[in-house]
This record gives C-alpha cells, sequence and structure tokens, in this order.
C-alpha cells in the first residue's frame, strides 16, 4: 500500500483482522535509514507527512522507526528498551508526550492532579503533627501536665526526644509494613486502613493524662502516618503521566510543609486559651483532614499498575485512560497499558523463580516470601535502586531539617540566640513559610531542571549556610545581647537554609524524619557544633549525589530498569523480550514509542 493511500479517505484498504480486546486502528510498523524514509515494498517516495486520526473506517497507520529493515509483526522492539527521557535534547516533548512538561502540564490534565493532590492529604497530616508539637513542647499548658519535657527538668532532653521520636518511630514500622498492604488490599483502601489508625492515635494524644499515655499516643498515631506517607507517593507515581511525575510528588512536600504552617499558626493561636484545651484542641482538629482524606480516597481510581497486578487488566486500561483524559483506543495509553502488563508479567515471573518454595499460598509462606522479597532489594537487579533510596532518605535527615532547625526545636535554638519567647515562636513560623516558598518553586523546577541538578545546587547552599550560622554561633553565642546584629545574621542564614532546603532536598526525596532521639542533647551540649555537624553531612550529601544519583526525570515507571541499569544478565533480557512479544501478539494494533 502506497503511502497516498493513508491520505486520501476513499482509498480501498483491505482492514487485518481486530484484536479480540481491541476496537482501535492497527499500525502498522515500518523502519528508517540514515534519514530516508520507506513506506512500502515499492518504495513510494512521497514526503512522510502528518498521519490522520482515524474515522470509523479502520485503517492500518506507518511509524517510522530506525532500521532499514521493515518489520511486519511488531514485537519486543515495540517497548522502551532506554533509559531517555520523553522530551527531546532541546526540551521540547516528543510526539508521545502525554502533556506539557512541569508545571504546565497540571493545566493540561485537571483531573490526574486533583487525584495526587486530593491523595496527598496524607502529607499534611503528617506535617499538622509537626507544627502542632513545635508549639505544644514550650507551651505552659501542656509543660504543667507534663513536666517531663520542661526545660528545668533532668534529662528533659531525653524526655522530649523520645516524645518526638516515638512518632518517627511508628511512621518507620508503619511505612514498613504498607508495602504488603497496598499490594494486598490496593492504595487507595490501604490508604483508609492508615486513617484508622492515625485517628485511634489522635483520640489517644487529645485524651493523654499523663506522659506514658502521650508516648503510646504518639507512637500508634506515627503507624498511620508512616503508612499514609509511604503509599500515597507511590500511589501519585503510579498514576502520573512521565512528563508531569515529578511535579505531582511534589505536592506530598508541599502537603507536608502547608500542614506545618496551619498547625504551628493554629497553635500559636490556642496557647492564649485557658486551661488544657490549649494543647488538647490541635491534637483534636488534625483529625478532620484524616476523615476527609479516608471518605474522599474512595473516589479515586484505582491505580492501574496494582489493577494489573491482580489480572484486572480491562480495569487497568480503562482507569488509565481516564487519567490520562484520553480514550482507551489512544496509541500512547495502549502502550502504556501494554508495558505495564509487561514489567508485572516479568516480576511475577522472577518471583517464582527465585523463590519456588514459597508459592503454596500458605500463610508462613507468604509471610517469608515477603521477607524474601524485602531481602531481593539489596540484590543485584535491584540494589542500585535501593542503595539510591536509603541513601537519599538517610541525607535528607541528615541535613538537619526536621529535627534541627525546622520544625520541632525551633523554638529552642532561636532561645539559644537570645530572641525572647513571642519573637522566637514567630520567627519559628516565618521559618516554616520560607520553607514553603522554597516548596513552591520546585512545582516549576522539578521538571524542568530534574532531580539531580536540584540536589547538587541544595547540598553547596546548605552547606554554606549551616558553616556560616556555626562561625556565628560558636564566636558569639556567649554574648547575644551584645551582638544583635551577627545573631540577626544568623537567623537570616537559617532562613536561607529553609529556602534552599524547601526548593531541594525536601521535595526531591521525601522521607521520614529519623533524628528524635540524638538532637536535643546535641543542641544543648554543643550548640554551634550541632551546626557544624549537619553541614558535613550536607557537604558529604553533594559528593554522593554527584556520583551515584541517575537523573530519573521524564522517564516512565517501566523504564527504570534501564535508567539504574538494573538487569539481571542475559538471562531475563531474553525473558523480558519474550513476555514482551507474547503481550504484542496479541495487540498488533500498537507500535513503538519513540
Amino acid at each position: 500500500m502506497s503511502r497516498n493511500a493513508l491520505k486520501d479517505p476513499e482509498a480501498p484498504i483491505s482492514p487485518r483482522p481486530r484484536s479480540p480486546v481491541s476496537n482501535e486502528y492497527n499500525i502498522q510498523v515500518v523502519r528508517q535509514s540514515e534519514g530516508e524514509h520507506e513506506y512500502d515494498d515499492n518504495n513510494d517516495e512521497d514526503d512522510y507527512g502528518d498521519i490522520p486520526h482515524p474515522s470509523e473506517q479502520r485503517r492500518p497507520l506507518l511509524i517510522a522507526m530506525p532500521d532499514d529493515k521493515h518489520v511486519k509483526k511488531p514485537g519486543a522492539a515495540d517497548f522502551a528498551h532506554h533509559s531517555e527521557a520523553v522530551w527531546n535534547e532541546e526540551g521540547r516533548e516528543s510526539a508521545g508526550a502525554y502533556v506539557p512538561r512541569g508545571f504546565k502540564g497540571l493545566f493540561a490534565n485537571h483531573y490526574v492532579a486533583l487525584c495526587a493532590a486530593f491523595s496527598a492529604l496524607g502529607g499534611l497530616i503528617f506535617g499538622y503533627d509537626q507544627g502542632v508539637v513545635s508549639i505544644i513542647l514550650v507551651s505552659p499548658q501542656f509543660l504543667s501536665r507534663f513536666p517531663q519535657v520542661s526545660e528545668t527538668a533532668a534529662g528533659s532532653g531525653f524526655f522530649k526526644g523520645l516524645l518526638t521520636a516515638m512518632i518517627e518511630l511508628g511512621a518507620f514500622i508503619g511505612a514498613l509494613n504498607q508495602g504488603w498492604i497496598a499490594d494486598r488490599f490496593s492504595r487507595k483502601y490501604s490508604i483508609v486502613i492508615a486513617v484508622c489508625i492515625f485517628t485511634v492515635g489522635s483520640v489517644l494524644q487529645t485524651a493523654a493524662v499523663n506522659y506514658p499515655m502521650l508516648v503510646v499516643a504518639r507512637f500508634i498515631g506515627g503507624l498511620g502516618i508512616g503508612m499514609m506517607s509511604m503509599v500515597a507517593p507511590l500511589y501519585i507515581s503510579e498514576i502520573s503521566p512521565p512528563e508531569i511525575r515529578g511535579t505531582l510528588l511534589v505536592l506530598e512536600e508541599l502537603s507536608i510543609v502547608t500542614g506545618i504552617v496551619i498547625a504551628f499558626w493554629l497553635t500559636y493561636g490556642t496557647r492564649y486559651m485557658v486551661g488544657e484545651w490549649a494543647w488538647r484542641l490541635p491534637f483534636l482538629l488534625q483529625m478532620v483532614p484524616g476523615f476527609v482524606l479516608g471518605a474522599g480516597i474512595l473516589l479515586l481510581p484505582f491505580s492501574p499498575r496494582w489493577l494489573v497486578s491482580w489480572g484486572r487488566d480491562d480495569e487497568a486500561l480503562m482507569n488509565l485512560a481516564k487519567l490520562r483524559q484520553l480514550p482507551s483506543e489512544d496509541q500512547r495509553v495502549r502502550q502504556e497499558w501494554l508495558e505495564i502488563r509487561a514489567e508485572v508479567q516479568l516480576h511475577r515471573e522472577l518471583k517464582v523463580k527465585r523463590h519456588p518454595e514459597l508459592q503454596n499460598g500458605s500463610v508462613w509462606a507468604n509471610l517469608r516470601l515477603e521477607f524474601s522479597l524485602f531481602a531481593d532489594c539489596f540484590k543485584q537487579g535491584c540494589w542500585r535502586r535501593t542503595h539510591v533510596g536509603m541513601g537519599l532518605m538517610f541525607f535528607q535527615q541528615m541535613v538537619g531539617i526536621n529535627a534541627l532547625v525546622g520544625i520541632y526545636y525551633s523554638p529552642t535554638l532561636f532561645q539559644y540566640m537570645g530572641l525572647d519567647t513571642d519573637m522566637q515562636l514567630i520567627m519559628s513560623g516565618i521559618l516554616n513559610v520560607t520553607q514553603l516558598v522554597g516548596v513552591f518553586t520546585s512545582l516549576w523546577t522539578m521538571d524542568r531542571f530534574g532531580r539531580r541538578p536540584l540536589l547538587l545546587a541544595g547540598s553547596v547552599l546548605m552547606t554554606i549556610a549551616h558553616f556560616i550560622i556555626a562561625i556565628l554561633v560558636g564566636e558569639y553565642s556567649g554574648d547575644w545581647p551584645g551582638h544583635r546584629a551577627q545573631g540577626w545574621v544568623s537567623v537570616a542564614f537559617l532562613l536561607f537554609y529553609m529556602v534552599s532546603f524547601g526548593a531541594t532536598w525536601g521535595p526531591v526525596p521525601w522521607a521520614m524524619p529519623s533524628e528524635g532521639l540524638i538532637t536535643p542533647p546535641l543542641v544543648q551540649n554543643t550548640n554551634w557544633g550541632a551546626y557544624t555537624f549537619f553541614a558535613v553531612f550536607c557537604l558529604l550529601s553533594f559528593i554522593w549525589t554527584y556520583f551515584f544519583i541517575p537523573e530519573t526525570s521524564g522517564r516512565t515507571l517501566e523504564q527504570m530498569d534501564m535508567v539504574f541499569k538494573d538487569v539481571s544478565g542475559e538471562e531475563e533480557k531474553a525473558r523480558r523480550a519474550a513476555i514482551e512479544s507474547d503481550i504484542m501478539s496479541g495487540h498488533p494494533e500498537v507500535t513503538v514509542r519513540t
């Protein structure tokens, strides 16, 4: 068939048989070589123009692919076996892109943006809890009920650290177990489970009458927060187009910081209330966004990847089309759907191959399988991304944001800098607002500049800020009243640090805080040394990022094996190709993503 037949809607054609699960147009694949287009065996030399959108009469389309051979039957070559972004070297979106990349893409697909924003409410709950604690820890009404954390009490640094660390411990355990819960019950139902657990913890925190009860309550609340914090980014990444996945994931960090700011200023106001409701009311109010999230999440679509993992392929296609705001017959949607199926099938077969003795379905076998799969994260085929994930979480916390300057202990730090009580709290609130400003900038920069450049820039800026503060605190902390200018310079660099973190290491590698127990004694006993300690880790984060972090911006989730080079030898590559060929044999209408 000549290329002119494609442009003539009246040209007679002989449609190929339809796939049993497809009612869209077929696409035949041909190759191109050295810039010359080859459209059929007659070598029609007409110029290659725009391919017309199919009408109700189905007709095969021709897509050019790099090579000089005809491909009569699509196969494994029709999948993206590379780590390139969905835009070209000039930064322009390819013809197969769903939406413009970055911030503009949010307005091109309102539905997926709203789904991501709503699921990120779990981050707001986490941030709210952190913002509440920062003022409650210095509230007179709270200290009268829990004198163990008062600055005048013996061992107050430990008890304050334990109180804040318990929610982190609970979050760690909750996040660790959320993987199998999300796989078993779905991403969105696992959020409902997390909300229920969090609500129990919130009720106990509101009703706490002694220190042990409050500690246990915060641990239970942390379980729910950890579960929500783990599954929300997972859900967002699985529903997002690659062009705006980074921008949508920023919503998690944006929600966290927004929750911090809301809770901080709310608690700043309730501290003027008489009695214990000054601190009980903020604990009570944190249940409101939890209820909204738990009820509203039921209206959101299931993750297409989760549906495929449970064999619900047709439903996955419908949800994917809805999330992309395109018809299910769209070739880009079909391409992504088939790639998801191939990736899921490959990992299912690898699981059976690596652990054949754990496939009988018993409770004991399933439990052992979960531990074995966790151990697989540190083996060939996955260890690179595991290393990157753990490293990002480690350095994001060790640069000092949660435990040192931003959230829990900032009023205490401003006290050491010589500010009075009201100014300590006001400046702490301003710090959190500056972090929010930084996070807002990443909505634009995340997918425009990529993850790696942001991390490198953030490491340099935070290192500078920490070292300057360490020098000023070391020189003048003994007499802040006599060195007010130096004190305010220190405050200015704290603000600079918060903006830098919010724009870089805050949204890129969002993770659980993990420093609760060591930071209060570190601040109390070393003063300037705490800033030096975290400055060193900021510098180390730059070195580590430079050598180990690949760029993931614009890549699909199915491309991550290529990005991280986590492919276990020729046998796995061959099996992947076989799976893709098998899937494509039933879908000759879909071609390569170029």
